[in-house]
């Protein structure tokens, strides 16, 4: 089964299936951001990559929700099935070193760098 490699930074909002994260272990900012300004948020932060003004990986390490950020957003490598359908369809559909669009899974909102 051939594997991929990506990071990712996800922001969490009211509609995300887990309202907590490591910077937010209440839930408290989770449960009254809307989708529109996690979406927004994160567009800016795919900017700031895509432009050359940050590394992914710093932009990880601070602003998403998930525990791969101690890691800048590493999730290493998987499989088909091993990830939520549109985040794995997402990353099979990128080349190694590009960033996706904004992607919704029920953990919230995501833009992946495909790693490997």
């Amino acid at each position: 089964m051939e594997e991929v490699r990506a990071s990712h930074i996800l922001i969490k909002h009211e509609g995300s299936r887990r309202k907590a994260s490591w910077k937010d272990p209440d839930g408290r900012v989770i449960s009254t951001t809307t989708r529109e300004v996690a979406a927004a948020r994160l567009q800016s932060l795919r900017e700031e990559v895509v432009s050359g003004r940050a590394h992914f990986s710093d932009l990880a390490s601070v602003h998403s929700d998930c525990s791969s950020a101690k890691r800048g957003g590493d999730l290493g490598k998987f499989g088909r099935g091993q990830m939520q359908k549109p985040f794995e369809d997402a990353t099979y559909a990128l080349r190694v070193g590009e960033v996706s669009p904004l992607i919704d899974t029920d953990s919230g909102v995501h833009i992946i760098l495909r790693t490997g």
